[in-house]
């Protein structure tokens, strides 16, 4: 019988792990613990980043210089947070969100955590506002969080609304490890033709990294518009 060596990543540990660098490095914030804890009472999917990869957010938009950034998938506005605390004066988010009920509940997150100033909340399906972002200024930031089945879609709006330079960040590619199965339904297909989108358009440059806390077993992809 072969046992397991004490640190190999099962969910206790990888949770405890993940408790141990949130407390050394993300420090608690009630503005964004008050977003979180909205998600429950409102009835709105648990399904917010964790803490670190919110910060992960926050430090890509300020190592880039961001002032405009897009989110695609607003849910409670946690992640919004994390992106508008990043940009200097006068930067700007603009946060799609399909659930007119979720942009209720971001818009009073955001006005908690005092950057509802610096956040334009659209409601709609991506697919629907995307096209109307053309001819603004490009955003030097992308967040792609929402239906994964339209993965491709929104990495194609991303480069059509971005500029050379721009970063690209897609959640969820790992999905517990079913991203390496061609059968595990819908939002794994979506998930697998993003990333070879992002393999195959030239307009890509990219990597991707499978992460494990609180959230569980998952991981994200980093794109550089070219």
């Amino acid at each position: 019988m072969v046992h397991p060596h004490p640190y190999d990543p099962v969910p206790a540990r990888w949770n405890d792990v993940d408790d141990y660098l949130t407390t050394t490095l993300v420090a608690h914030d009630d503005a964004l613990a008050a977003s979180v804890a909205s998600l429950a009472e409102e009835g709105l999917p648990e399904i917010e980043v964790a803490p670190l990869s919110g910060k992960l957010l926050h430090l890509l938009a300020r190592i880039s210089g961001a002032r405009r950034v897009l989110e695609i998938g607003t849910l409670g506005a946690y992640s919004t947070i994390w992106l508008a605390r990043a940009l200097p004066a006068g930067g700007r988010v603009v946060s799609i969100e399909a659930e007119p009920h979720n942009a209720a509940v971001a818009r009073r997150n955001l006005e908690r955590a005092g950057v509802a100033d610096r956040v334009e909340v659209r409601e709609g399906r991506g697919e629907d506002v995307l096209p109307t972002l053309e001819g603004d200024e490009p955003f030097d930031l992308v967040f792609i969080d929402a239906d994964k089945e339209s993965n491709a879609l929104y990495l194609d709006w991303a480069a059509r609304l971005g500029r050379p330079g721009t970063v690209v960040v897609v959640d969820n590619v790992v999905r517990s490890g079913h991203v390496v199965e061609t059968d595990a339904g819908a939002q794994v297909d979506g998930v697998r033709a993003g990333l070879a989108m992002l393999r195959d358009d030239p307009r890509f440059e990219a990597t991707a990294l499978q992460t494990l806390d609180r959230k569980g077993w998952d991981g994200i992809a980093i794109a550089l518009v070219v």
